[in-house]
């Protein structure tokens, strides 16, 4: 046998004898091997079974729940933040609704791309570069990614399975009424904070303050009611509409107020906005020009101008004044329109003829400071008081001259909103007393103790007369309702277009009560830069205006409890 098949053999020898120790060792430790992967397997089962019971606990739970405990809106009283705005009837104008916003945690994003992808399908309107960028950044924790979800939203975004996409209930401002009444409640942010009208004064007097300290309380949020009238709001509403398509025009507006509360039960103003939305039509429509927007009103501040010269007894009803050539001041001529006859006029016939020559020489005898100071006095040359935070100061002459004075007379020189000068008409209506206007319940006792008289009751009574007389021979014929005896006075101002007067464009405004033999409530309408008028091409206030007033009072008067007179009136001959 050789050394090397010795060595063979006696190495397979050793393999097979070291085999067998290791299967006889195996065999001793077999017993408590087994042992212990069984406490092992019965350690993991119950694990299992403590988890699955852990998790049909917790379903069970959600079970047997109310529902509102799982809803994705939850309906919970304590989440509303603003009050309840309703109508002086009681009708709901706004209120909160319960929603949910959309935020992201950026640190547990798996798959950007994915994210961003998905939740740009779903709204296409965010921007996909400003939502990866803000995704991107892990070291955020939180951010908003889409406010005020509808429920058909989030169940959408639900599908999408994101992890790191979560939900928080929210409170969003509702309109039921749309733009109906924009101007009047203004609108809020997207954290429910008033930014304009009656939202915004809400704020003013402390809600936001109480708000944001965890303060609001039950008193807070109590519904707040307006003076409006939601019925009378539509009516008008519609005839500023109206009046924007039928005569063109570049903007619209009117209002409805008592005279004897200084409650405004109505007011619109066009172009307009949908409180719900307030983005969707851009800025334009924000201006309430109403209270916001300052504009000469052209013959209607003749009804001013004639108020001063009666009241200060500088002119009597039975004064004549000539009209027969125009003046001249200066490089300045004051000429009247074409109807108005070429003759000595009588008070009432300046007034009913809208004379600017014969306005002219009666502000002649008042004087520029007395003028002055009666138009400060009707509060036509200071801001307006009343809750709705848009009001714009009235624009006036730094220096008043005699041209300035002469101008102002029928209405051009001094801007001032339409609201205010329906309210100085109606204190030249009511006896003679100037109320602050309020879109507040207020009732005559209340506002009998804030009023300031500004005209003797005889003034009041003259021009009363006077509006009778231009509402059934005049320029506001055309605004008369039978039955409701509608008075007023017109104004046809030339724009101001690039420093100069132009010959094309106007405001047109009318300022009319009624019943005018007993007045209650003043409108006044005003139509900016029609080109067209009612059934004609003519642009003046007549054809614009005043068919918007008849519009209003037509339909308004039986709601206010107005009842019709159809009597034949008298008026004075003068």
């Amino acid at each position: 046998m050789s050394v090397i098949a010795f060595s063979l053999r006696k190495s397979g020898r050793v393999k097979t004898l070291i085999s067998a120790k290791r299967s006889a060792k195996a065999k001793r430790k077999a017993p408590g091997s087994a042992k212990q992967a069984r406490s092992r397997l019965v350690i993991l089962s119950t694990c299992f079974i403590l988890a699955y019971c852990a998790m049909f606990a917790r379903m069970t739970e959600y079970g047997f729940s109310p529902a509102e405990a799982t809803a994705s809106i939850p309906a919970n009283n304590n989440i509303a933040a603003r009050p309840d705005i309703t109508d002086r009837n009681g009708e709901l104008l706004a209120t909160d609704i319960h929603t949910v916003s959309m935020f992201a945690e950026p640190f547990r994003i798996v798959d950007l791309d994915e994210t961003v992808e998905k939740i740009s399908a779903l709204f296409p309107d965010l921007d996909r570069k400003s939502l990866y960028a803000k995704l991107s950044d892990k070291r955020q924790k939180f951010i908003w990614v889409r406010r005020q979800l509808t429920p058909k939203q989030q169940s959408e975004v639900l599908k999408l399975g994101i992890p790191a996409i979560g939900f928080r209930p929210e409170v969003k401002r509702f309109y039921p009424d749309g733009r109906i009444a924009a101007h009047v409640l203004g609108y809020v942010d997207i954290d429910n904070r008033g930014v304009a009208g009656m939202e915004k004064y809400l704020d003013m007097q402390g809600l936001s303050d109480l708000k944001s300290v965890g303060l609001t309380t039950e008193e807070a949020l109590k519904p707040i009611r307006l003076s409006l009238d939601i019925r009378v709001q539509n009516i008008v509403y519609d005839a500023v509409r109206h009046a924007m398509s039928e005569y063109k025009s570049k903007a619209a507006g009117a209002a409805v107020i008592d005279i004897h509360t200084g409650e405004v039960l109505a007011l619109a103003s066009a172009p307009d906005f949908d409180p719900n939305d307030p983005q969707a039509d851009g800025g334009d429509g924000w201006l309430n020009r109403m209270t916001n927007g300052t504009f000469e009103m052209g013959s209607t501040f003749k009804t001013f101008s004639m108020a001063m010269a009666l009241d200060s007894g500088v002119t009597k009803l039975s004064d004549t004044f000539d009209a027969t050539t125009p003046l001249h001041f200066g490089r300045f001529t004051i000429h009247d329109d074409r109807d108005v006859p070429r003759r000595w006029l009588t008070v009432p016939e300046v007034f009913r003829y809208s004379s600017n020559i014969g306005t002219a020489k009666m502000m002649d005898r008042v004087g520029m400071d007395n003028q002055k100071a009666y138009l400060t006095r009707f509060g036509l040359l200071t801001r307006m008081e009343t809750e709705l935070p848009e009001v714009k100061t009235p624009s006036q002459p730094k220096v008043w001259k005699k041209i300035n004075a002469i101008t102002i007379s029928f209405g051009h020189g001094v801007a001032t909103t339409p609201l205010q000068t329906a309210v100085a008409g109606a204190a030249l209506v009511n006896g003679g007393e100037l109320i602050e206007p309020t879109f507040l319940p207020r009732t005559a006792e209340a506002a009998e103790q804030t009023a300031v008289r500004i005209v003797k009751p005889s003034t009041s009574d003259t021009i009363r007369t006077l509006f009778k007389l231009n509402g059934e021979e005049g320029s506001g014929k055309s605004a008369d309702v039978p039955g409701f005896h509608v008075g007023g006075k017109t104004g046809t101002a030339n724009k101001v277009i690039n420093g100069k007067y132009s010959h094309t464009l106007s405001f047109n405004a009318y300022l009319a009560a009624f019943p005018i033999d007993h007045p209650q409530y003043v409108v006044l309408s005003f139509c900016d830069e029609p080109l067209s008028g009612e059934g004609t091409t003519s642009t003046f206030a007549t054809n614009t205006a005043a068919p918007m007033v008849k519009q209003i009072v037509a339909r308004a008067a039986p709601m206010l409890n107005v009842v019709p007179d159809f009597e034949p009136t008298m008026v004075a001959n003068y």
